[in-house]
C-alpha cells in the first residue's frame, strides 16, 4: 500500500537552536562576570536556563524521526490525535486556517467520529469561535505547501477507494515538499 509520510523539518529545529544560542552565550558571559547572587548574576542564570531549554527542545526535535502525519488508502493518521487512523469515510472535508502565523488543517468530521481526548467546554467554544474543528492538524513543524496538502486531503475525503489508490500512485515524489517520500509496502 502506498502512503505519504510527513516528517518534522530539521531546519526548523536548527533555526530554534541557532536563535537560542546567542542568549545562552550571553547568559554564561553574565554569570562569569557578575558577583555571586547579584541581580545580573540571577538574570544570567534565567537567560541561560530558559534559552538552554530551547536548545534542548531543538535537539529533541532534530532527533525525532517518527512521522507526524501519514496518509494512505484507508485514512489519515496524525501523531497528535491519539488515534490510530481517521478513516476517509469519516472525513467530510478539510480547510486551512492560520492562527498567529501557525498553519492548521481543520478536518470536518461526521458525528460518528469520537475524539479520544475530551475537550473542555471553553476549548470547544474557542474552536468554534476561531473557525477550527474537533481535529486540527498542526503544520508548524512541517516544511510543506499547506494549500496543496489541504486540497489533497479534501480530494481524498470525497474520493472512493479506487480513486484514492490512484491519487496516491499518481502523486509525484516530493509533491508537497522535498522531504515527503512515498513508500510502498
Amino acid at each position: 500500500m502506498d502512503e505519504i509520510r510527513l516528517y518534522k523539518s530539521p531546519w526548523k529545529a536548527i533555526t530554534l537552536m541557532l536563535l537560542c544560542l546567542p542568549f545562552v552565550v550571553i547568559g554564561i558571559f553574565i554569570i562569569s562576570r557578575e558577583p555571586f547572587w547579584s541581580t545580573n548574576y540571577m538574570m544570567g542564570w534565567v537567560s541561560t536556563l530558559f534559552f538552554g531549554l530551547g536548545i534542548l527542545i531543538g535537539i529533541v526535535q532534530l532527533l525525532d524521526k517518527k512521522p507526524q502525519i501519514v496518509i494512505n488508502e484507508s485514512g489519515l493518521w496524525d501523531r497528535s490525535t491519539k488515534r490510530r487512523v481517521i478513516p476517509w469515510d469519516q472525513i467530510e472535508g478539510a480547510y486551512l486556517i492560520s492562527l498567529n502565523g501557525q498553519k492548521f488543517i481543520s478536518l470536518e468530521l461526521d458525528e460518528s467520529f469520537e475524539v479520544k481526548v475530551k475537550q473542555y467546554k471553553w476549548a470547544t467554544w474557542l474552536n468554534k469561535a476561531i473557525g477550527a474543528q474537533k481535529v486540527n492538524l498542526h503544520l508548524g513543524q512541517l516544511k510543506i505547501d499547506e494549500k496543496l496538502l489541504t486540497e489533497f486531503i479534501a480530494t481524498m475525503a470525497i474520493s472512493d477507494s479506487a480513486q484514492r489508490k490512484e491519487l496516491l500512485n499518481d502523486l509525484p515524489n516530493g509533491h508537497f515538499a522535498k522531504i515527503v517520500p512515498i513508500n510502498s509496502k
